[in-house]
C-alpha cells in the first residue's frame, strides 16, 4: 500500500505525508532526513517563505507554484517531527487552524453581519486575537510577538501592539522630529563613543524609521525590498555601461559612477512619465 500511495500522483496531501514518513523512517529512510529536528529545519522554513515572497514580487507564477510546494513541505516536515515526539500531528494542525479561521470570522461562519468595513473587520480580528492571547496567559501588551521575526517586521509589530494601548505619537511630524534626534545621537556616538553605543543608536534610528513607515501606512520590509531591487537594477546598468568601454567599477572613479547612476535614474524617471 505504501508504494502504491507514494507513486499515486492523484493522492494529494496523503501522498506527501507518506513520503515524509518514509523519509523519516529510522530503519529505511534517508539518513539526512532522519537526523533533522525542529531547530535544524527552521532556517529552511524561513528561507522558503522568502522565496515564496520573491516569486510573488517577480510575478513568476510558475515558480510560485514550486515555491509554495517547498513551503508546504516545511509544514509537513515539522508536523512529522511533532508527531514522532507525541506533540501533535499534521491533521491536528489542520484542525487547529481550521477552528481558528472559523472562530475569527464570525461574520462569515457565524451570526454576525458581513456589513462591515475592512477597518472594522480588522479591529474585530485584533479583538479576537487579544482574547486568544488572554486565554494563553499572555498578560503584557507585547507578549506573543515572535522573537525570530525579521527585525524590521518585529519592530512594526511591537509598535502596533504598543499603539493599541495608547503608547504612540499622535502626529507623523513628531516621529520625524524623533528621527532627527536619533540621527544626531548616532553622529554623537560615532564621534565620542564606542562601537556598542553606535550599534545601540543605529538600532534606535532604524526603530523610529520603521515607526514612521507605520504612521504613513507603508510596509517597511516592502519598501526596503523595492529599494534593494532598484539599487541592484541601477548598479547593474552602471556595470553594463562601463563594460561597453572595457572597464569595471573598480577601474573607474566614484564621480564617474555617480554620473552614470544619475543618468540611469533620469532615464527611469523619463520612462515612467
Amino acid at each position: 500500500m505504501g508504494d502504491d500511495l507514494i507513486h499515486d500522483q492523484n493522492a494529494g496531501i496523503e501522498r506527501l505525508l507518506e513520503i515524509m514518513r518514509r523519509l523519516r523512517d529510522p530503519e529505511t529512510g534517508c539518513p539526512w532526513d532522519v537526523e533533522q529536528t525542529f531547530q535544524t529545519i527552521a532556517p529552511y522554513t524561513i528561507e522558503e517563505a522568502y522565496e515564496v515572497a520573491d516569486a510573488i514580487e517577480r510575478e513568476d507564477w510558475t515558480e510560485l507554484e514550486g515555491e509554495l510546494g517547498d513551503l508546504l513541505l516545511q509544514s509537513v516536515y515539522h508536523t512529522a517531527i511533532g508527531e514522532e515526539a507525541g506533540h501533535f500531528s499534521f491533521h491536528s494542525v489542520v484542525t487547529n487552524i481550521s477552528n481558528k479561521m472559523v472562530d475569527r470570522h464570525p461574520h462569515v461562519f457565524g451570526d454576525e453581519s458581513r456589513d462591515k468595513s475592512a477597518e472594522q473587520q480588522t479591529r474585530d480580528w485584533e479583538a479576537i486575537k487579544a482574547a486568544e492571547r488572554a486565554g494563553k496567559a499572555q498578560k503584557g501588551a507585547l507578549d506573543g510577538v515572535a522573537m525570530n521575526l525579521p527585525a524590521l517586521l518585529r519592530a512594526v509589530k511591537l509598535q502596533k501592539r504598543a499603539a493599541r494601548v495608547g503608547f504612540d505619537w499622535p502626529e507623523t511630524a513628531q516621529v520625524i522630529d524623533k528621527i532627527k534626534e536619533e540621527a544626531a545621537e548616532l553622529v554623537e556616538a560615532r564621534d565620542t563613543m564606542g562601537h556598542d553605543e553606535m550599534v545601540d543608536e543605529m538600532g534606535d534610528l532604524l526603530f523610529v524609521v520603521a515607526n514612521l513607515a507605520r504612521h504613513l501606512g507603508v510596509e517597511p520590509e516592502e519598501a526596503l525590498r523595492r529599494t534593494n531591487a532598484k539599487f541592484t537594477r541601477r548598479f547593474s546598468a552602471i556595470e553594463a555601461t562601463l563594460a561597453q568601454d572595457g572597464k569595471r567599477p573598480q577601474d573607474s572613479t566614484l564621480e564617474e559612477m555617480d554620473a552614470l547612476w544619475n543618468a540611469v535614474k533620469a532615464q527611469e524617471k523619463a520612462t515612467r512619465n
